[in-house]
């Protein structure tokens, strides 16, 4: 999903799974660096590396999933990403983004981004004559 609606900064987007298997593999890995994505894995034994995505998958099924009547899976998809970008990424409040929506978040980052471009440190020239004296 972010691939497909959002500009991806190098390096500027994490990808954080467990340590399964289909997430270490080559193709899966090497897939995530084409686009700009850094990967990152739970370290051996330490459940609390994974925890931010954990209490996600817990405010996902509490908050969208559990007592929800899906009539097929291309409803489930729909539901789903209309909850993630809409509640959670739009409206909800997140304490690791000071209290902020990922979206207020995101803007914020943009504008710091646009004030700190490279760009905006270019010189000016200015047009000078030369006075010559005869």
């Amino acid at each position: 999903m972010a691939l497909g609606r959002r500009a991806v900064i190098p390096g500027g987007l994490v990808h954080h799974s467990d340590r399964g298997v289909q997430y270490a593999c080559g193709d899966y890995i090497a897939r995530l660096e084409a686009h700009g994505i850094q990967p990152s894995m739970s370290r051996a034994g330490c459940p609390y590396d994974n925890a931010m995505a954990e209490s996600f998958m817990k405010t996902l099924k509490a908050e969208e999933v559990d007592g929800s009547a899906y009539r097929d899976l291309a409803d489930a998809r729909a539901r789903i990403g209309h909850f993630l970008e809409t509640i959670y990424n739009g409206q909800r409040l997140h304490s690791a983004l000071r209290y902020r929506s990922p979206e207020e978040h995101e803007a914020d980052q943009r504008l710091i981004h646009a004030i700190h471009s490279p760009v905006d440190r270019v010189p000016r020239t200015t047009a000078t004559t030369t006075a010559v004296a005869y």
